[in-house]
């Protein structure tokens, strides 16, 4: 193989670079079983670049910022929303695949376009539109991210959506397909690729510090309320000696740190013993085999199951984030009512995929990609006569 003049890095380069450095278990980007259409390579991306990239700048990724994590929008400036999330997961990611040398770029894509397909309002949201769609098939917000990246992207003359590669797209899919598409997905295997579970597992590790820390931002917790949780001691106590006499910030700040350190740690250590282990010599070997190795010790899987259900009882239920969930379903629930009674006024470019998508469908595509203050302020449209439309 001959580089370019000047030294350039083509995508043959990185293609050569991930066979040399990335083990047996990881997703090669030279090795990717395609995508949906057809396409030339691109001189200086890999499939998986190209894919992240493509995600990057879809629509649907833009509207992450206005839709809600915990908190809705308009409740502070310094709360995360889907894209903070995304973003903090996506970083978290490629640290595990980096470590586990896994591919980094097919684990960061994964992370980056696995909420593309939530609903205004978090999972209140997707509950509520699940039960609106019920007799058109429900509602889930991974296979509303595959319709998203399948489908309802319109950015190229020759396809729909944006035809990632087959790996991407497993990654996505997570647990399988059940439901009509209208392209064709990903067989699932006895277990996705090691880059979707890294995504999978750093989405997590994400969403239950950074809720962690939000709920301590908005004063719903206190640390006094987690002093009974052995990892909060252990990581508060660390912190305490990393920060000396700083303020109380830098004090739950430098926590969360310690919280994800730990955490990541643990997934990578463990991880990487069972890999070891397993002897694995492909990408598909690790795909056929049953029980995943990705995961954390028991020690930490226990400490992580109880700060979860500490957030669930605590923070999710919260008196005051139940009120906006409850305003969330009625919402929604107005908005979808008020489009099947009388769809006139829908954008005629919702009207014009009855017939190919059903009535239900459609109109939870266009619910679904609304963010938090669109739906809004649609709202207060449709049904405050003082509002002008």
């Amino acid at each position: 193989m001959t580089r370019a003049a000047g030294g350039v890095r083509r995508r043959e380069d990185y293609e050569r670079e991930e066979r040399e450095r990335l083990a047996p278990w990881a997703s090669l980007s030279a090795g990717s079983r395609g995508r949906v259409v057809a396409e030339e390579e691109h001189p200086y991306r890999t499939a998986f670049q190209r894919d992240r990239d493509r995600i990057i700048h879809s629509r649907a990724f833009r509207r992450l910022e206005y839709k809600t994590q915990v908190f809705v929008y308009h409740e502070g400036d310094h709360y995360r929303n889907r894209l903070t999330h995304t973003l903090e997961g996506s970083q978290i990611a490629r640290t595990v695949a980096r470590a586990l040398r896994a591919n980094e770029d097919l684990a960061e894509a994964v992370v980056l376009a696995h909420d593309l397909g939530h609903t205004p309002f978090g999972h209140a949201g997707e509950r509520a539109l699940d039960g609106l769609v019920a007799e058109a098939g429900g509602f889930d917000h991974n296979r509303q991210t595959l319709r998203i990246v399948d489908v309802l992207e319109e950015r190229y003359p020759d396809f729909r959506g944006l035809n990632l590669t087959w790996e991407t797209r497993e990654g996505i899919l997570k647990h399988g397909c059940h439901w009509e598409h209208p392209v064709p997905v990903p067989t699932p295997s006895a277990q996705p690729s090691l880059e979707a579970q890294i995504a999978d597992a750093s989405d997590e590790i994400a969403y239950t510090n950074h809720d962690l820390d939000d709920g301590l931002r908005s004063g719903l917790l206190t640390p006094a309320m987690l002093e009974p949780l052995r990892v909060w001691r252990e990581a508060r106590s660390e912190a305490q000696q990393r920060s000396g006499d700083g303020s109380e910030r830098v004090l739950r700040a430098q926590t969360i740190v310690a919280l994800i350190n730990r955490l990541v740690t643990d997934l990578v250590e463990t991880s990487a013993d069972r890999l070891g282990k397993a002897g694995l010599g492909s990408a598909d070997e690790l795909r056929a085999r049953e029980g995943r190795l990705l995961g954390f010790s028991e020690p930490l899987a226990a400490a992580k199951a109880e700060l979860k259900a500490f957030l669930s009882e605590h923070l999710y239920h919260h008196p005051r984030v139940v009120r906006m969930t409850r305003k969330a379903e009625r919402i929604l629930g107005d908005l979808y009512h008020i489009y099947r009674e009388d769809p006139r006024q829908l954008p005629a470019s919702v009207r014009e995929r009855f017939e190919s998508e059903g009535e239900a469908r459609a109109i939870a595509d266009y619910i679904a990609g609304m963010t938090d203050r669109f739906a809004l302020a649609e709202h207060r449209k449709l049904l405050d006569p003082h509002v002008p439309v």
